[in-house]
C-alpha cells in the first residue's frame, strides 16, 4: 500500500497530540505485561512537555505510541489531524519522515559517526525528498539558524558526546516536523552539555514552534520545562505547571494520590468522598466528624 503524502509540519507550526484511554500490553510467553492502563493526555501545539516517573512505568511506551512505532492495544492516539491507530505501517513511516521527529536514547543511535554534521542532516532529510517534499532548510542554513554552524564540517566520531547529541537533535528536526519526541536526550551528559541540549530544545521550540515531548530523569531538565507529566503504574499520576504539582483525574474518574498522602491513606484504605464548601475531601472510614 502506498503511503499518503503528508504535509511538512514546519509550515503549520507545532502539532497537537491527544491520547484517549490508551492501554498497551506487551505479550510474553508466560504472561502479558500491562505497560499502560488507560492514559489520557493532551499536548497543545507548540507546548514543551517533560514525561517523568520511575523506570518501567510506561514513559517510553507513550513516546513510541506517539511516534507511531506501534499501535496501542486499546484507545486512540492522535497527532495533528492524523489518528495513528488507523494508519498503516507505511503511512506511519511517512509521518516520521515529515511530521514526527524521534530521537532515541543515546547519540550513537541517531547519527552516522563517520559523517559530518552536514552529511548527517542531508541523510536525515532523505525520506522527505524521496516523498516529493522539499525540506524547509538546506543543511548549512539549519545549522546557522540554530547557532551550530561551527560544527558543519566536523566528523561526528571526533566530537565529544554532548556535541554529538546537539547534532542528533538537529537531524531530528531536519525535515521540519511539527512534533519532536526525545527519549532521555541528556542521558550520560555532564552538566554543561546537558544545559546546551536543553537550550537547543528551547531554541527549536522558540524558532520553529515545534511541539516537544521528552522523557527524562534529569531534574535540571524538568525545571526548564513549563509542564511536566508524571507517569506512574501505567497512568498519568500528576502534572506540574509553573512550579505547582497537581493530581490528575483520568477518564475513568480515578486519581493517583501523591506518595506523601499514601502514608496517610495507604492502599486498601476505605474512604468517603465528601463535597464540602471549599472543594472535595477524602475521609478515611472512622474519621468522620
Amino acid at each position: 500500500m502506498m503511503a499518503r503524502a503528508v504535509a511538512v509540519g514546519a509550515s503549520t507550526g507545532g502539532l497537537a497530540v491527544r491520547l484517549e484511554g490508551v492501554v498497551h500490553l506487551y505479550h510474553q510467553r508466560s504472561a502479558d505485561i500491562v505497560a499502560l492502563r488507560g492514559v489520557d493526555l493532551d499536548v497543545a501545539g507548540g507546548e514543551m512537555v517533560a514525561l517523568l516517573g520511575p523506570s518501567g512505568m510506561g514513559k517510553s511506551t507513550v513516546m513510541r505510541l506517539m511516534a507511531g512505532l506501534m499501535r496501542p492495544s486499546a484507545g486512540v492516539v492522535r497527532v495533528g489531524g492524523h489518528e495513528l491507530t488507523k494508519l498503516s505501517a507505511a503511512e506511519r513511516r511517512a509521518l516520521r519522515a515529515t511530521d514526527i521527529g524521534y530521537l532515541v536514547q543515546g547519540a550513537d543511535l541517531n547519527i552516522l559517526r563517520h559523517g559530518t554534521a552536514l552529511q548527517n542532516i542531508w541523510f536525515a532529510q532523505h525520506g522527505t525528498r524521496a516523498r516529493g517534499h522539499r525540506p524547509p532548510w538546506e543543511p548549512p542554513e539549519l545549522l546557522d539558524l540554530l547557532g551550530l554552524e561551527p560544527l558543519a564540517g566536523k566528523r561526528m566520531a571526533d566530537l565529544p558526546r554532548g556535541q554529538q547529541q546537539l547534532v542528533a537533535l538537529v537531524t531530528a528536526v531536519a525535515s521540519g516536523p511539527g512534533l519532536l519526541l526525545a527519549d532521555e536526550p541528556t542521558s550520560q551528559l555532564d552538566v554543561q552539555a546537558s544545559t546546551q541540549v536543553v537550550q537547543l530544545l528551547q531554541r527549536i521550540n522558540r524558532e520553529f514552534g515545534t511541539t516537544i515531548v521528552l522523557v527524562t530523569h534529569d531534574l535540571s531538565v524538568t525545571s526548564s520545562f513549563p509542564r511536566t507529566v508524571t507517569i506512574r503504574d501505567g497512568r498519568v499520576g500528576s502534572e506540574g505547571r509553573d512550579g505547582h504539582e497537581y493530581a490528575v483525574v483520568d477518564g475513568s474518574g480515578s486519581i493517583q494520590l501523591p506518595p506523601d498522602i499514601l502514608t496517610i491513606l495507604p492502599p486498601s484504605t476505605r474512604v468517603r468522598v465528601v463535597r464540602g464548601p471549599n472543594g472535595v475531601e477524602l475521609r478515611a472510614v472512622g474519621e468522620d466528624p
